[in-house]
């Protein structure tokens, strides 16, 4: 009996939870264009890799764009040095 209580508690935390949230930065560019669209939730929209081309995009829509605060920027890997070796006079 315990455990079915358990069970039915567990069960109910998880559904009581509700549905996860989407993220609203998209981490792969550099700026986002916050929408307010008529008769719509505002929202963001990050796929602007400049600020002059989220700007554009903004004209005439009533958005405004800021910087991704969640930018992951370029991921360089470090450049291969071959094996240095001593001279052996």
């Amino acid at each position: 009996m315990r455990s079915l209580a358990v069970a039915i508690l567990t069960i109910g935390t998880v559904f009581a939870a509700g549905p996860a949230r989407a993220q609203k930065y998209d981490p792969a560019f550099p700026f986002c264009m916050f929408v307010v669209e008529w008769g719509g939730s505002p929202h963001y929209d990050c796929s602007f890799y400049t600020m002059d081309q989220c700007r554009a995009s903004a004209s005439g829509r009533g958005g405004s764009c800021d910087p991704n605060p969640y930018y992951v920027g370029a991921k360089a890997t470090p450049a291969r040095r071959g094996r240095r070796h001593r001279r052996v006079d």
